[in-house]
């Protein structure tokens, strides 16, 4: 499974991306974050489909300092697994 989307709220500067990344790690998912100049995260997570899940959810509550207003995801197709990344 395969989830894209976005991340909206006080999710940069708050080391958002460290923690999805380490969710990530954790539940064996794959994918990348990465800062958008508009201040928004944009995320893929790729793994089995309770572990993208699992992340997917995560995301909605974030690192203590970030603050969450929306998270958008879309089911996309799955790429190769090669670990998660912060771009």
């Amino acid at each position: 499974m395969a989830l894209h989307g976005y991340v909206s709220g006080r999710v940069q500067g708050v080391s958002f991306r460290a923690f999805v990344a380490a969710r990530a790690a954790e539940n064996h998912v794959d994918g990348w974050a990465r800062n958008l100049p508009d201040g928004r995260v944009e995320v893929l997570l790729c793994g089995a489909a309770a572990d993208v899940r699992a992340v997917a959810t995560a995301l909605q509550r974030g690192p203590p300092l970030a603050k969450v207003s929306a998270v958008a995801l879309t089911e996309t197709i799955p790429g190769a697994g090669s670990g998660f990344t912060i771009g």
